[in-house]
């Protein structure tokens, strides 16, 4: 996950809508079925995806309360912590 593309990602959803983000990650997870891509494009598919539910839970973090930033900062000590761990 990168940072850069889920704080992007983020401001994305405070400006439009996480529905959008929503029914993006479900277009996209619907293409990792298709039989024809090759590793690389499903390894790409799947950090787009990532990124995507990232910011979805980054943005729920800042509707609750925690600021944007140390929203971004707990999310990313989670995720290097779970893949440390």
């Amino acid at each position: 996950m990168k940072l850069p593309v889920i704080k992007h990602l983020t401001n994305f959803i405070e400006r439009n809508d996480e529905d959008f983000v929503v029914e993006t990650i479900a277009t996209l997870e619907d293409l990792t079925e298709l039989g024809s891509l090759k590793d690389q494009d499903l390894d790409v598919l799947g950090e787009v995806i990532s990124n995507m539910y990232g910011a979805l839970e980054v943005h729920r973090a800042v509707k609750e309360g925690t600021p944007k930033k140390e929203a971004l900062n707990q999310f990313m000590q989670r995720v290097t912590g779970a893949i440390d761990a």
